[in-house]
């Protein structure tokens, strides 16, 4: 036993002849910690691939990469530019994001406020009576200071958690304002596709009302039987089922971009019928934002420093290492100095006279000797938790890369896809108009009317839905690659749509 405590005793004066040393060294900033990633980031996306172009040319490496932070403005379409500033400000998932951001800098405060000295002021007066002695009044006042020093970093400790707590905050903000905007241009490019979709749908209508009515005069005339015509009108009739489907979805993405927005139902659906109206011949699939065809992408590892989910999964580490080192501390001793200062007298007006001046220091040190273990099991925790944001980490940053070669890909086929749709319905509109002129002189027979109106409808809707999907492969993209935020914007986590936009 006499062993042990000597034991301690040494190991105590160790400790306080190290302290000095120990308050240099954890006095300062907390340092930063490097990157864990764990994993093998490619040289290049597909195979080599840098550039997206229709022409499949890669420029030099002299070009630098196109700047997405603002991507949507690529599509050229001023009420999508409209409805995703409105959705970056009234988005309930935004505010929600910048409520957190906004606690998290308050926690931060409250952990830079331990490393300074606590000054209170205080007051009392007091009226006592015991027996047969006099009634004695005694009034008081002072202040009472008290201060910890940091010596082995604790407090700074818990200080580099909370900022990297409030940094992940604001790259979450971050992620939380790309996937809004790309869901916004999704529902919009989803709106306007169904409209072009409504417009073909309606033509198809027309045109078989028309050739309904060439059948039912040949019917009325002999030259064609009653099941020509039944088969004209249950063509007729199919082509007026798709009007209602349509409607309800384009309903249905005017309802998203409302709550998308922050806004009520039916409050934009004037404003982006509007444009419908305005705009000339919806039919043609032109009327689907597209953006431009060429980007020059950066390289796999500066995509993944420029997403905001990458970051914020970087600081989560920053914060657990810093929680893994505050717990170690708590194995160390603790010190705290206190004083106050005050008067004492019988009357108020006596303290700023011949009041009794009252003074103490108080010095004290706390070292943890038997706690039942609690003190190893947290910093066991606190090493659980590391680990747990390392494989996060790595999580991010492999869902990160599936994200861009899966958007690469699709992108690359869609746009082959769209190309050859495209020829095929310039080749359906050739044989419609030739079928309909040869069906009026009685030179083919109706079936051959019927299926050339088939094909013409089937190929239109096809070029405007794979339109759709080419144009929600650059939204995927382009929020893959981190666009619509800043790694170096400022700490308010705002956008540089919100400070920009036109």
């Amino acid at each position: 036993m006499k062993h042990k405590k000597n034991a301690m005793k040494r190991k105590i004066c160790l400790l306080f002849l190290l302290s000095p040393l120990a308050a240099c060294v954890s006095s300062g900033a907390p340092s930063s910690t490097s990157t864990i990633t764990g994993v093998e980031v490619p040289a290049a996306w597909s195979g080599g691939m840098r550039v997206v172009s229709a022409k499949g040319a890669v420029p030099s490496a002299s070009v630098p990469h196109a700047d997405i932070s603002v991507w949507w403005q690529r599509f050229q379409d001023p009420q999508l530019n409209q409805l995703i500033t409105q959705s970056l400000q009234a988005n309930t998932s935004v505010q929600n994001a910048q409520a957190a951001l906004r606690q998290a800098r308050a926690l931060r405060d409250v952990s830079a406020a331990a490393l300074s000295p606590k000054i209170n002021a205080s007051a009392s007066g007091q009226r006592s009576k015991s027996g047969d002695i006099a009634t004695a009044n005694s009034f008081s006042t002072g202040f009472d200071a008290s201060w910890e020093p940091d010596i082995f970093g604790a407090n700074h400790q818990a200080l580099a958690a909370s900022e990297a707590t409030a940094r992940a905050s604001a790259a979450s903000l971050g992620d939380v304002q790309i996937s809004v905007a790309a869901e916004v241009a999704a529902n919009y490019i989803q709106l306007r596709t169904t409209q072009v979709r409504l417009a073909i749908a309606r033509a198809n209508v027309a045109s078989q009302a028309e050739t309904l009515q060439i059948t039912n005069w040949r019917v009325q005339a002999g030259l064609l039987t009653s099941l020509e015509g039944e088969q004209g009108r249950a063509a007729s009739e199919q082509a007026q089922a798709q009007i209602p489907l349509l409607e309800t979805t384009e309903a249905q993405n005017l309802h998203s971009l409302e709550v998308l927005c922050g806004q009520t139902p039916e409050s934009l659906r004037q404003q982006l019928q509007s444009r419908a109206a305005k705009t000339g011949d919806m039919m043609s699939a032109a009327n689907i934002p597209q953006t431009d065809d060429n980007l020059a992408l950066s390289l796999p590892a500066e995509t993944l420093r420029q997403r905001p989910d990458i970051r914020a999964a970087e600081y989560q580490i920053n914060a657990a290492l810093a929680r893994v080192r505050q717990a170690d501390v708590a194995n160390y001793p603790s010190f705290n100095l206190s004083g106050s200062l005050g008067l004492r007298a019988l009357t108020v007006g006596a303290l700023g006279g011949s009041g009794t001046l009252l003074s103490s220091v108080l010095a004290s040190v706390s070292l943890p000797v038997l706690d039942g273990g609690a003190n190893r099991a947290q910093l066991q925790a606190q090493q659980a938790a590391l680990e747990q944001a390392q494989l996060a980490y790595k999580a991010a940053v492999l869902t990160a890369l599936q994200d861009v070669e899966n958007a690469l890909v699709a992108l690359k086929n869609d746009r082959e896809r769209l190309q050859r749709l495209r020829n095929a319905a310039d080749a359906a509109n050739n044989a419609a108009l030739l079928a309909r002129q040869r069906f009026a002189s009685g030179l083919i027979d109706f079936q051959t009317i019927l299926e050339t109106q088939r094909t013409l409808y089937s190929a239109q809707d096809a070029v405007a839905s794979t339109s759709n999907d080419l144009a929600a492969d650059y939204v995927r993209l382009y929020k893959a690659l981190g666009g619509g935020w800043q790694a170096d914007q400022d700490e308010s986590g705002s956008t540089r749509d919100s400070r920009n936009q036109s």
